[in-house]
This record gives C-alpha cells, structure tokens and sequence, in this order.
C-alpha cells in the first residue's frame, strides 16, 4: 500500500484547499478586513512549520507510523495516552467535515434533500474508497482530482478579472494593524496545519527522503491557491460583504458572468470542492482505521471502518445547524486542537525523539 511523492504532493493539496478557502475566509476577513492577504501569508508561515515539526518527527521512525513512534519515544503506556486526544479529534472532526459538507451541498444544490441523505451518500462513497483500495485508491483519486481542483481556481481566476477593483485593498495595514492581522491568520492556519497528517502517512511513501519537500510544497501550492481565491474575494466584493456570507468563495463564483453567456458555473466549481472534501474525508477515514487497527493490534485494520463509520454517522448529525458547526471550529479546534494536537505535543515529540536518538547513537 505505497504511494508516491508525487501523490502525496496532491493528496496534500486537495485536502488543505477545499475546505480552508470554503470555511475559512468568512471569519478572516472579519477580523482582518482588505488585509486578509497578509493573514494568509501569516497562515502559511504557521502551517510550513508545524508541517517541518511533523515531517521531522516522522522521519525519526520513517518505516512506522504515529501511532507506532509515538510508543517509541515516550515508552508503551505514555505513548498511547497521547494518542487519546488524536483519535478523539480524528473522530469527531470526520463527523464535523461531514456535516459541514452536509450542509453546504444543502445551501448551494439540494435544499429539499434531508441531512441525513446527504451525509450516508458522502460516508458510502468515502467507506467504499477506503475499503476498496485503501490508501493506495485515495491517493490516485487526489491525483485526479487535485490537478482539476487547480485548473479550477486558475479559471476562477481568469474568469473573475474583469470585476476586480484594486481599490479595494487599500489602504494596506494602516486600517487594521498587526493585531487583527495575526487574529485573522490562526483560523485558516489551523486548517492548513492539518498537514499534520503526514505522520501517519510517510510510513507509506515509497521514498521518505523525498517527504519534506513534497509536503512543504504540498502547503505551499495550497497556500498560494487560498491566497488567490482570498485575493478574488477581497476585489469583487471589498473586505464589508464577504465578512457577512457563510461561504464568500461561492459567492464570488456566483457573480462571475461573461457577456450573459457564461453564468452559473458555480455548480461545476461546488462539485470540485465536494471531491477535494471527498478526498479529506478518506483520508481521516484512513487514518482513524488504520490507526485503530494498529493501536489494539487488529491485523484487518479494514474491519474498524465498520465500528468507526457509525460513530461518524451519528456525530455528523448532532449540531443543529450551521452554527454549531462553526462553534466547534472556534471553540474546540481553533482554541485546543490547534495549539496542543498539532503544534505542542508533534513539538516536545519531536524534541524528546531527537533526543533519544542521539543517546541510542552514542551508546
């Protein structure tokens, strides 16, 4: 079940863009204002170290994954206790992502569907990818999708030039100030920082040698598309609308018309980002069960997709509505997750497992 670099470059695109320049904007440019931009810039500083922080700590055991590793460093008990905190948020964000998919196909395409229809379609396929092929079917599926996924921003893009208004960035800083600039980079940093990822991926890259650099670039390139798509956001519209839509990137795509003959394309770009989300919803799936599998020693690890799907149906349909969702996002993952899951615990990991591996080496 290896895949290439080549691969997981996608695999790492597909799964930081839909869902950061989807969810994200809205409240960054609330904060932020005409200078999100430099909020993304931020975002993406924030989100190539913690990437560096994972990818150096995956390659102190490039043949194990996170799950494995963790027990290496701090010694069999220790190490699963800090698993906890992972699988709880590999769980609950799976049914978060789900709901959030949920509910903007219901607001952009079938408002007259239920949830819950939405939702088990979405979870058939993703158990269906993961099933299948495992790994291997996720990442030719973000190979495909993900090259689309860009020729879609690059025609956005295009396409969107001729209502853009560079007025509407300025004036630059003097408006805003530092503070609100960096309070508008942590949102879309901490969905960019999911690149933790990668720890429980490089035990599959064929080549680990070749890890850093293709998740850095991974970011980069993902990074460089939610700058653009910002960008657009902020010239259509100004910094005073988007702050007020749920997803100002849709908008933007709405309000594209070239000479009354090209309109409504916002339906081919909803059905790219339902893919890419497709394919970060695989790739939990993935993780969660293999992960599982490892941790109580299952040597089917596909068997806990069946004990893992359920769970995840069930949590996609407790929030109410929108705003329970985007609640989580603030409170739990923005204010917890972010900072200890995927920036302080990979830190001091990485840290005690550099350590040890000197000692080793000296003795």
């Amino acid at each position: 079940m290896k895949i290439s670099g080549y691969q997981l470059f996608w695999l790492m695109f597909t799964m930081e863009f839909g869902m950061t320049a989807i969810f994200t904007l809205s409240p960054a440019v609330f904060l932020a204002k005409q200078d999100t931009w430099i909020s993304i810039l931020f975002a993406t500083l924030i989100s190539l170290a913690t990437t560096f922080v994972a990818v150096k700590l995956s390659l102190l055991y490039p043949e194990k994954t996170f799950i494995q590793s963790s027990q290496l460093i701090l010694g069999r008990w220790l190490g699963k206790l800090v698993l906890i905190p992972y699988f709880l948020m590999w769980i609950t964000v799976t049914g978060v992502i789900l709901r959030e998919f949920a509910d903007f196909v219901f607001i952009t395409l079938f408002n007259a569907t239920p949830l819950w229809a939405i939702i088990l379609i979405m979870l058939g396929a993703v158990v269906y990818a993961t099933g299948s092929g495992g790994l291997r079917s996720i990442a030719r599926s973000g190979e495909i999708i993900g090259p689309v996924t860009a020729a879609g921003c690059i025609f956005v893009f295009i396409l969107s030039m001729k209502d853009w208004d560079w007025y509407r960035l300025l004036p630059i800083y003097a408006n805003t100030g530092i503070k609100p600039i960096l309070k508008g980079s942590l949102t879309p940093a901490s969905f960019l920082a999911e690149s933790f990822m990668v720890v429980m991926l490089v035990a599959f890259v064929k080549k680990p040698q070749q890890v850093m650099k293709t998740s850095m670039l991974g970011v980069v390139a993902a990074a460089t598309a939610i700058l653009s798509m910002t960008a657009i956001v902020l010239l259509v519209f100004g910094p005073n609308l988007p702050a007020k839509f749920i997803y100002p990137l849709c908008s933007v795509v709405s309000f594209i018309s070239v000479m009354d003959f090209l309109q409504n394309i916002d339906i081919l770009i909803v059905v790219l980002w339902i893919v890419s989300i497709f394919t970060k919803l695989s790739l939990y799936m993935f993780i969660t069960s293999y992960g599982t599998a490892q941790l109580f020693r299952i040597k089917k690890w596909r068997r806990t997709i069946w004990w893992i799907a359920p769970i995840v149906f069930v949590l996609s349909l407790l929030p109410h509505n929108t705003n329970d969702t985007m609640n989580y996002a603030k409170s739990i993952w923005h204010d917890w997750i972010f900072p200890i899951n995927l920036v302080g615990i990979p830190l001091i990991l990485w840290i005690i497992g550099s350590i040890r591996k000197k000692i080793t080496l000296k003795t």
